[in-house]
């Protein structure tokens, strides 16, 4: 039933949540996202996955790090919980930008450290290549920061096979996290999926049910449907079990900013389909 995030040594539920819906346009209340973090808690998920960008503008950084900080400050029951964020990012005005130099990944990494409130960050994520910084340069930072104690395992996101390829020749490579769905199949078309399975790399698709307004392709695709209708079961389930039939590596982190949406992906990870199911699934989303 658990999966283990690569050679980390850490296993987790095979299904995570996605804390990015909580902190940035449209965000619930605080307290309504502190009840959907412990929703999740409850139903079984053990892996967080977050981000210092995960928020408003620049001056709002590590809005979504602080939240799960006070929603894992508040229980008692914390041990085993992974905390996943990443860095490399910036928001300025709003916008998403790329910011790969070493130097402020060093200065995300710390100002995450604050925001969790951990003397060790569990998983950290390089968030994107930068275009304009040498992909060894900041991956190399990562490993510094790896040596420093700082973090205890690298992963990497939004990558294709030869950058993975180029980090793990820098330092030990636990995770991917591309974006992937039923809809946007080019983690499997770039081999990505294939090479972390491989090589036992927990893949970890972001925006697993859609996204965003992908969500609603989801919901009333008529195959995730009927194959839902069969289990009794939303397509949002049906979409995450396909997911985790498709290789031992993957752990879906999907996003919910309300406890009905965690909860009903986390009840994914009991949804056993069948060899009929996912033949029918693989016919109309080819890999």
């Amino acid at each position: 039933m658990r999966r283990n995030i690569g050679n980390s040594g850490l296993s987790v539920a095979p299904i995570g949540l996605g804390g990015m819906p909580m902190s940035i346009g449209g965000r619930p209340s605080e307290a309504d996202a502190l009840r959907t973090i412990h929703a999740a808690l409850d139903a079984g998920m053990d892996l967080i996955d977050t981000a210092d960008v995960y928020c408003l503008d620049d001056d709002d950084i590590g809005h979504n790090e602080r939240l799960i900080a006070k929603a894992l400050a508040a229980r008692s029951d914390t041990a085993g919980i992974v905390v996943a964020t990443k860095g490399g990012l910036e928001r300025p005005g709003g916008d998403w930008t790329t910011n790969g130099r070493p130097d402020h990944l060093r200065r995300a990494c710390d100002k995450s450290l604050t925001a969790l409130g951990v003397a060790q960050i569990q998983l950290y994520q390089l968030h994107a290549p930068d275009d304009d910084v040498p992909f060894a340069e900041s991956v190399g930072a990562l490993a510094e920061l790896r040596a420093a104690g700082k973090i205890a395992h690298v992963g990497l996101s939004n990558v294709s096979v030869e950058e993975i390829e180029i980090a793990r020749a820098i330092v030990p490579i636990v995770s991917v996290q591309n974006r992937c769905n039923p809809f946007d199949r080019s983690a499997w078309d770039d081999g990505v999926v294939q090479h972390c399975t491989a090589n036992g790399i927990a893949f970890l698709p972001y925006s697993p049910v859609g996204g965003g307004r992908g969500k609603a392709k989801v919901a009333t695709d008529k195959v995730l449907g009927a194959v839902g209708k069969r289990h009794g079961v939303s397509p949002f389930q049906v979409t995450l079990a396909w997911l985790l039939a498709k290789s031992p590596v993957m752990l879906p982190i999907p996003g919910a900013s309300k406890v009905a949406s965690a909860v009903d992906s986390a009840a994914a990870m009991t949804l056993v389909l069948t060899a009929a199911d996912l033949a029918e699934l693989d016919a109309a989303f080819p890999t």
